[in-house]
This record gives C-alpha cells, structure tokens and sequence, in this order.
C-alpha cells in the first residue's frame, strides 16, 4: 500500500492545507497517458502533463531532459480518506499490469501555491518566434520574441509540456494573419493568444471544462487580448457546428488533446471545422498513434503535410482537400 497518511501529518503549524499533489515521474509518453487517466478519474480540477526541465544557468533556459511529470491534485476535504483507498487499489491493479513509477504526495497549502510556481517556473521559448511567460516577470529588455503571459493553473497547461511545444511551433508556420482560428480544447488559452499575437484576427476557444473558460479568460486578460478578438466558451466540436459561437468553420483549427479524444472529435465533426484548403493542426501524439492519426485525417478529406516530434510525442499538420 501506498504510503499516503506521511503527507497528511507533516507541518502542521503552517497553516491548512488545500489540496494534496499527487505526481509520477516517468519517460514512457504511453505510461503518462495511461496514469493521466487513472488520476483524472479521483481529481475534479484535471490533469497537468507537464516536461520535466533543467535549468541551464549557462543558456538561462529551461531545457527538457526527456521525462514528464503527470501531477492530479486530491481536495483535502472530508471526502480524502475514502478517495485516498480508491486511488490505491486503482494504483495496486494497474501496478500489475505493468510497473509503475513511486508516486510523491505533497501538501499544497492555500498560501503557498503561487509562490512555488515563482520558485521554479522560468521563460520558455518555443520555437523560432514565441517565450511564454510566467505572469509575474517582464520580459528582457529588447525581447525579439513573441511574448505569451501565462498565469500557472493547477489543471491547465503552461507550456511546459511537449504536446504544447510542438503544437506552438506548428502554429508559428500555420497561422495566416488576418484570419481566424479555432481551438478545441483550449485548456489555458494558450494557443488562441499565441495565434492572435501572431496576427490571427479572431479566436473561438472552447473546452468542456469550465474551469478552462476561467483560465483562459484570465490569460487573455493578462496578455492584454480585447474581448472582440477572443470567444470564449464552454463546448466543443458539436457547440461549435451548432452555431453557439460565431462561425462554424476556420482556415485554421487547432487540437491539442490525447489521441484517443481527437479521434472520437473526428466522428463528431471536427473535420467539418476546417474550412475547404484550411490546415489542422493535431498535437498529444504519441509515436505508436501516428499511423492511425493519419488513417483516420484521410478518412475525413485531409491530406497529411508534416509533423514535429519531442521524445515519443508528436504534433501534425493537415490540409483539407
């Protein structure tokens, strides 16, 4: 059994704690899928799939070392101790099909969260054009980059993750000023407010998460993106086809969700997104998955243009015929 009651008990004097952190560290892209779906099933706040980095004080980067962090935070509320035995005969039978990396626990207290974001979280650049930025440091002087402010959520991405990357780095290539753009699953809002910064015209970001609606809200607020030029909503590929929002279809269609999902958005109508010659943009691939990623876009009309790879995770780009 896991040993889980360590976390609860340690420093008790500083105050209550507000959620427990639940982390494994592996460099297996299937495993980390495998374990975002077994937490995702305890947490209500989702999962963070984060690339574990080093700091180079050489570079001033944060360089990936090939591993990620797969991180699902438990409410400590009145419900931990039964949601704690649930998790840990989840992790005791999946630990006998294959085995599994010692998970950490830590408390994360109320007070204390933002300021260990500050303590480790650094700029990131990504590809040729684009730094994220943590929302309290200001860029350097003459700062040739595009720069993206992102405020760390506990359940959405910050572009830490190679999934991110890769599709950040597409994007740069694919965004056409002065076009629109849409986002299935726009998580933090990142990539609609890399785009727009980029020179897209408009964003129509949706996630079925509506803790996601508030993130990326607050990013765009943070990047200083007008309300005019950033929808945000609840939904996904049906919402949009249903005409919630205000076009149903764009030049420029962004995912970047686990394979499986997209491929279930393909049968829901994402192609139908796409505008005629548009490109879509795929991203939380995994090596193994690439073949029938590219089956299932031609079944839909699309013709396969070029992908972009960190570790065993890669991002695709399509165009529709």
């Amino acid at each position: 059994m896991i040993s889980f009651v360590r976390c609860l008990v340690a420093e008790q004097d500083q105050g209550p704690i507000g959620w427990i952190k639940v982390q494994f560290i592996t460099d297996q892209g299937e495993l980390a899928e495998a374990l975002s779906d077994l937490l995702s099933r305890f947490v209500s706040n989702g999962i963070a799939v984060e690339s574990v980095t080093e700091f180079n004080a050489f570079t001033q980067e944060n360089i990936p070392t090939g591993k990620m962090a797969v991180s699902g935070y438990l409410p400590m509320d009145e419900h931990i101790e039964q949601t704690r035995q649930k998790l840990e005969e989840a992790l005791w039978h999946m630990g006998q099909i294959s085995p599994l990396p010692e998970p950490t626990f830590t408390e994360v207290r109320y007070q204390d969260w933002m300021a260990a974001w500050k303590k480790h979280y650094s700029p990131i650049p990504v590809g040729e054009k684009l730094l994220i930025l943590p929302a309290w440091q200001n860029p350097k002087p003459g700062e040739p980059r595009t720069v993206v402010r992102i405020n760390p959520a506990m359940a959405f991405g910050t572009g830490t993750h190679p999934t991110t990357q890769l599709i950040m780095t597409l994007l740069e290539k694919y965004v056409q000023p002065g076009q629109p753009l849409l986002d299935i699953g726009c998580g933090s809002g990142i990539l609609s407010i890399a785009a727009l910064k980029l020179g897209a015209t408009h964003a129509v970001a949706v996630d079925v998460d509506g803790a996601a609606v508030v993130s990326t809200k607050e990013n765009a607020g943070l990047n200083d993106i007008p309300a005019e030029a950033l929808e945000i909503g609840k939904g996904s590929v049906e919402e949009v086809l249903t005409g919630r929002y205000s076009y149903q279809e764009a030049p420029l269609v962004l995912v970047n969700i686990l394979a499986p999902i997209i491929l279930r958005l393909f049968d829901d109508g994402l192609a139908d997104l796409v505008s005629p010659g548009g490109a879509l943009l795929l991203s939380g691939i995994l090596e193994h998955q690439e073949e029938e990623m590219r089956q299932k876009a031609k079944q839909y009309g699309f013709t396969y243009l070029e992908r972009c790879s960190q570790g065993d995770w890669i991002g695709m780009a399509f165009k529709k015929a």
